[in-house]
């Protein structure tokens, strides 16, 4: 006989299992792809996976959207029994955001490889997901979208481009516009690659510049000792030897783009919304600014929970329990 807890646990991970099992990578063909810019991208397909089981009224769906260079399998541990995103509840879509290496990307476009690959943006992003969920997913509705990082910057714009879409935005460490230490920070990264011919030792530098600003100096200095600064650093560097540099370079250009109100101000788009909003920052973030996420959470009257540790940008997951606690609450769990 298994103990109490024993047997809980046991039981988690075999749900978590059939999940998985379940989550299998799939494909929406988008056929071409019109963007905003009036760019087109060829035979565009966009990837996702599922978790769980749609109730008969299809009112149960939540989309969860990449972070920055992600992948959807990232996601699968936010649709595990008990977590924000229970699929023991809900209907869970994670989704694959143009560029980054699954849907269709500057490295594997058959008809437009790397530099030849077109401009795309965060609305772009979200409207091929639309497209997946309405077209291939039959879905008329969702329940929530949310998204960490970059999928924080989609769900504002999903709030935006379609306020009658869904129920529930919760934005974790995201932002509706770009701020100018964003723009700097992002430029930094962007140009290292394009001045280094987008080369391997170009991606080794960018994702150096990358890894500083994720946590804060503090969190740093008591986390990893001095002893092994330069193994770090080579350990870094190393990870970038699967990164494809045109595709990290369009994910950044899509996200200097980012900004929700399209010549109108913070308050009225913000005040546009339809959508019941949680928005979640990080105060010590050194890589999405969170100032302009607080002003929106303000003027659209939506709860906003605050991430103070020393954490950094990483903070939905060293503070994981309070997130947690919260979009379930938010969710009604």
């Amino acid at each position: 006989m298994l103990s109490k807890p024993s047997y809980l646990l046991t039981l988690l991970a075999f749900c978590a299992g059939i999940l998985t099992s379940r989550a299998q990578q799939k494909f929406a063909n988008l056929g071409d792809f019109k963007l905003e810019n009036g760019q087109v991208i060829q035979d565009c397909k966009v990837g996702y996976r599922t978790f769980g089981k749609l109730n008969a009224q299809k009112s149960n769906a939540i989309l969860i959207l990449t972070w920055f260079g992600g992948v959807s399998e990232n996601l699968k541990g936010m649709a595990s029994p008990g977590s924000m995103a229970d699929s023991t509840h809900f209907f869970v879509i994670t989704v694959d955001a143009i560029g980054n290496g699954v849907s269709s990307s500057p490295s594997n476009s058959p008809k437009q490889l790397n530099d030849k690959f077109p401009l795309f943006t965060i609305r772009d992003m979200v409207n091929s997901q639309h497209e997946l969920v309405v077209k291939q997913l039959k879905l008329p509705h969702l329940y929530a979208v949310m998204g960490v990082s970059m999928g924080g910057m989609q769900s504002y714009q999903w709030a935006v481009s379609y306020p009658d879409f869904m129920d529930r935005v919760v934005p974790l460490v995201g932002t509706p516009r770009q701020s100018s230490y964003d723009v700097l920070f992002w430029n930094l990264e962007l140009r290292t690659l394009e001045r280094g011919h987008y080369s391997r030792e170009a991606m080794k530098t960018t994702g150096l510049i990358h890894e500083l600003n994720l946590l804060t100096p503090e969190y740093s200095q008591k986390k990893r000792p001095l002893t092994e600064a330069i193994s770090y650093i080579e350990g870094v560097e190393k990870n970038q030897d699967v990164i494809n540099p045109y595709n990290w370079a369009s994910q950044i250009r899509a996200m200097l783009t980012q900004d929700v109100t399209q010549g109108k101000s913070l308050e009225e788009t913000a005040k546009a919304v339809k959508a019941k909003m949680m928005i979640i920052v990080a105060t010590q973030d050194h890589m999405v600014n969170p100032a302009s996420a607080m002003e929106f959470a303000k003027f659209a009257k939506a709860p906003l929970v605050e991430l103070t540790g020393n954490c950094g940008h990483l903070a939905p997951s060293c503070e994981s329990e309070k997130v947690n606690a919260f979009i379930r609450s938010f969710y009604g769990l």
